[in-house]
């Protein structure tokens, strides 16, 4: 990696990791004019353990930050087709004057990439293949001040000397593991839920499948002849001549800590018929698997100089296992505070608009969250989720409803019975 000076290693902001959460903050900062550095430890383009898949709030972001869906590479759908206990139903997303009445789907391949060299465009510093080992910590005022980082192969294997770079606010997008949380002392909570995804490509002529298809039941073999797997399953077209096919478990789940993901996937898989292709001869690359970080299970979002964005906070809806479109908008969040809070001089002045990051966020999704976090214990019961699912799919007004309580998707004001409960419900929900 070319050496830099030392001005090229001093920013207004320090971003580390490219993710979604880290290239939307890094976007709007950029956009409105901040010196940003953006490092990211792989080189693009790299692949993310992921559904892929992107609902009308993700949707609404990246229309926001200039992306047009109608190009090739997106493929758009039109809602939630749910499959479970001998019924199909096919739940279009809601139309609501908040967000788009659609959503669509793109690989994190794709769509890393695409966000990431956006932000550059906009002006951010981008440097790959740098991997962030620390904070650099003021030994007088205790504050975040900066980064250690080495710069590695695409390997991760070290390629030259350690370097320091400083900025007077540092945004954490690194990740369930968070290394920089972790060398502050924020541990993730283990009172919150977490799951693990297991997910794959097959080639398969359900490629551009105009719904998202969600499994509540996984079978291996015919229902009723054959066991209940836990977990629940996903069948995604990318519209590429793949789908992304996949599996998530909750911790909740009384198999969460000895079941074999993979083998769950292919057992899954296995049965399901022939002609969609999803068999080994059809497998794209290989069968992956990822944590899924939910419901705010690492806290406090704010300290010390340094924010936390996107996974490394554990900004996963518990009630699906969403986690884009809360990296895309609490990127905004973060970009809008920090360039707030360097408009004042550094001091007491600047600490508070710092601090009310962490009070936003809560304010939008804690209460949320914490019904999330109810729904997925309650989910991880094998008996009620199967009796959920019986006496619940053939009521479609109430799985139009779940469709906007699980999806996150309500107008805040004029909008229909289900919003109302929904929001208020959201509100009277305690955020800790």
């Amino acid at each position: 990696m070319p050496r830099t000076t030392a001005d090229e290693r001093q920013a207004d902001v320090i971003v580390v990791g490219a993710g979604p959460a880290g290239s939307a903050t890094a976007y709007h900062l950029a956009q409105a004019g901040a010196d940003v550095l953006l490092l990211e430890k792989a080189a693009f383009p790299r692949d993310k353990i992921c559904g892929d898949g992107l609902t009308p709030r993700a949707v609404k972001q990246l229309v926001s930050m200039g992306f047009d869906l109608d190009e090739p590479g997106w493929q758009k759908n039109r809602g939630l087709r749910i499959v479970g206990a001998g019924h199909r139903l096919e739940l279009p997303w809601p139309e609501l004057t908040s967000f788009p009445p659609y959503g669509a789907v793109r690989t994190r391949m794709d769509l890393d990439e695409l966000l990431a060299r956006h932000a550059e465009k906009a002006g951010a510093r981008l440097t790959e293949r740098t991997a962030v080992t620390g904070p650099v910590i003021d030994e007088r005022t205790g504050r975040v001040v900066g980064v250690t980082a080495k710069p590695v192969d695409d390997r991760g294997r070290r390629t030259g000397d350690d370097v320091t770079y400083r900025a007077p606010v540092v945004v954490a997008c690194d990740g369930v593991s968070s290394r920089l949380a972790t060398s502050l002392g924020l541990e993730r909570r283990e009172n919150r839920p977490m799951a693990v995804a297991v997910r794959a490509y097959y080639t398969t002529p359900r490629h551009d499948d105009p719904w998202m298809e969600s499994w509540l039941e996984l079978w291996d073999g015919t229902p009723g002849q054959s066991n209940l797997l836990p977990g629940y399953g996903w069948i995604f077209g990318v519209g590429d001549g793949t789908a992304n096919v996949g599996l998530g478990i909750l911790n909740t789940s009384p198999a969460f800590q000895t079941v074999d993901y993979k083998d769950l996937l292919v057992r899954w898989l296995a049965n399901t018929p022939e002609e969609w292709g999803f068999r080994e001869q059809n497998l794209v690359g290989q069968v992956r698997s990822a944590a899924l970080p939910m419901g705010f299970n690492r806290k406090p979002h704010y300290t010390r100089g340094m924010l936390l964005v996107g996974d490394s906070g554990g900004m996963v809806n518990p009630f699906n296992g969403e986690g884009i479109d809360y990296a895309l908008e609490s990127g905004h969040l973060a970009a809008e505070t920090v360039l707030q809070a360097l408009a004042r001089e550094e001091g007491p002045a600047r600490e508070r608009v710092l601090q009310g990051y962490a009070a936003a966020l809560d304010s939008a999704y804690g209460g949320y969250f914490t019904l999330g976090r109810v729904f997925a214990k309650m989910i991880g019961n094998p008996t009620f989720m199967k009796q959920a699912t019986r006496y619940g799919l053939p009521r479609h007004a109430l799985m139009r409803f779940m469709l906007k309580l699980m999806a996150n998707l309500t107008d805040p004001r004029d909008g229909d019975v289900s919003d109302r409960v929904i929001n208020g419900l959201s509100r009277l929900a305690p955020t800790a």
